[in-house]
């Protein structure tokens, strides 16, 4: 009996003792029985602490405006796993994902693979189908020993390297950077806009020989009053609109984005309207993504020290009349009170939340975590996001803001609410 999406994302999540194995043996050995022949498409592995998805987003809304059959994979997911599989900016379909779900289930054998492991082949499997001129795939955690780097990248880019997952990829900069950079290849371009990358990441590129394109070295950009332009040793664009993703850390990614464009010119050209274009349609969901209406609802996914920071950065920058109310959950295993350093000065009341999810951190044990760092501001404690969020609603007045941050799954908990605001607005 065949198995609807919901039955097969319950399936994967059973087949691996643990929901995260950072090896390659195994996903690579299902992945040669799937797959026979050389993948048919451009590959682009973008890697890093902070940026992916708004790199993928941008990368692919201008391939996708130059007519490229372009395909996106990234993780995790707000709502329904079929945002994680893209064509041509659209979440794949229950039907593809069902057809291939079963395909990589018929040659899978006893093999166990992980959430993961297993959503990566899939979307390979409909790459592949779909006949795609270009793929991007986003790293899911590190790089050396992600799925996804089972394929080899014809460009690689690394946005930033911070310290995170530290149970996995090691204990600071230098051990992080050396397994993001993982991902590059001899002889093939390693794009890099961290403009201060650790010095395994620049030792690992030059032990296999990649190609090394550094922020501000070989690569950089410059901003105007009302553009900016963008640079590199053999090139210019001058005269570009400002990225629709808001936040000083978006220049960074787009100038890293025209760097792997820029190396990929020879095979995959694209014009300056089409650079344009995609620079202005390009907004995932979740990047300091305002809503519209009152009061002000700001969505972030930031869940780092640096993530945080640059989240600060943007609540500076666009200052309100009124109040600004923090909607905040994270996993457990984040640095929490690091994270709210360094937002401490941008917030007048915080709703704190539980996340009912593998590794999710109690509203409880955030209160603790915070307790002493703000005297006096209001600290609620709530059972879930949507509780949390609904109670900030209540609270807050028209010149007011909210701002949803600490995960992924923070952002996707409310996802529901304001979709369904937002249909009613419409109607």
């Amino acid at each position: 009996m065949s198995r609807s999406l919901s039955e097969w994302e319950s399936y994967i999540q059973t087949l691996h003792k643990r929901s995260v194995d950072l090896e390659l043996d195994r996903v690579a050995q299902v992945f040669a029985r799937l797959i026979s022949r050389p993948v048919p498409f451009g590959v682009i592995t973008v890697a890093g602490t902070n940026g992916k998805g708004s790199c993928v987003a941008m990368l692919e809304a201008i391939l996708d405006a130059a007519s490229y059959k372009v395909g996106a994979y990234t993780s995790p997911h707000f709502i329904d796993y079929n945002e994680r599989i893209r064509i041509n900016c659209r979440d794949m379909d229950d039907t593809r994902l069902c057809q291939a779900f079963e395909r990589v289930e018929a040659v899978r054998g006893d093999t166990t693979l992980t959430y993961f492991e297993f959503g990566t082949l899939v979307a390979l499997d409909i790459f592949v189908e779909a006949q795609l001129d270009v793929v991007i795939l986003e790293v899911g955690l590190g790089g050396r020993l992600d799925a996804v780097n089972i394929l080899d990248a014809d460009v690689a880019l690394l946005t930033s390297v911070a310290i995170d997952h530290t149970d996995w990829l090691g204990p600071d900069r230098e051990s992080i950077g050396r397994e993001k950079a993982g991902i590059f290849r001899p002889h093939r371009p390693a794009i890099c806009h961290d403009p201060q990358p650790p010095d395994s990441v620049t030792q690992y590129a030059r032990h296999v020989g990649a190609h090394w394109y550094g922020i501000n070295t070989e690569f950089g950009y410059r901003c105007e009053d009302q553009a900016w332009s963008w640079w590199a040793e053999d090139a210019h664009r001058h005269g570009l609109p400002f990225p629709a993703l808001r936040g000083a850390e978006q220049m960074g990614n787009a100038a890293g984005v025209l760097m792997v464009l820029h190396c990929m010119r020879e095979r995959f050209p694209v014009n300056q309207a089409q650079v344009r274009e995609g620079l202005l349609v390009a907004s995932p969901t979740g990047r300091f993504q305002t809503l519209p209406g009152w009061p002000l609802r700001v969505l972030d996914v930031a869940h780092n020290p640096e993530a945080a920071c640059a989240l600060s950065a943007s609540l500076k920058r666009q200052p309100v009349q009124g109040r600004t109310l923090a909607v905040c959950a994270m996993l457990e295993d984040k640095p929490h009170q690091n994270i709210f350093k360094q937002l401490v000065d941008d917030f007048d009341a915080w709703y704190l939340a539980s996340l009912d999810v593998p590794r999710g951190a109690s509203g409880r044990t955030l209160a603790a975590k915070f307790q002493g760092m703000q005297p006096g501001v209001q600290v609620t404690v709530y059972d879930d996001v949507a509780a949390a969020y609904a109670a900030a609603t209540a609270d807050a007045r028209d010149h007011d803001r909210i701002v949803v941050f600490g995960s992924f799954h923070t952002v996707g908990a409310i996802m529901p609410t304001v979709k369904m605001s937002s249909n009613q607005n419409a109607g």
